[in-house]
């Protein structure tokens, strides 16, 4: 089972993830639309979920409806710095922490093996 599950669907940001997750040890499961990122947390109940919020398949939706379900899961999101009104859209959703892509990539160890969240 995954610890942690993403939704991302660009192919670089995707084989970043995999290379740190594997490097750390961690199980990662990556789904590229919004439908199948919800089926695996549900599935898996992993420690983390992350979203690209930038991932054209349904990315704000997974995450109202993950946490209409009330399921546990903490959710951070990243996206580009410039895009304010998104991160904002994603903390209204549910998101517990919402940070720029260059951050994201900064911290990903640390995210994915629970030094952060």
């Amino acid at each position: 089972m995954a610890d942690v599950v993403v939704l991302v669907d660009d192919m670089f940001f995707e084989s970043k993830i995999a290379e740190t997750a594997k490097q750390a040890g961690v199980a990662v499961a990556t789904c590229d639309t919004g439908d199948a990122f919800l089926i695996e947390v549900e599935r898996a109940q992993p420690r983390l979920a992350i979203v690209d919020l930038n991932a054209r398949n349904g990315a704000i939706e997974a995450i109202q409806r993950l946490h209409e379900t009330g399921n546990p899961t903490p959710v951070i999101a990243y996206l580009s710095h410039v895009q304010t009104d998104l991160a904002a859209r994603a903390q209204e959703a549910g998101c517990k922490d919402v940070m720029p892509r260059s951050k994201f990539a900064a911290n990903l160890a640390a995210l994915l093996t629970g030094e952060k969240y």
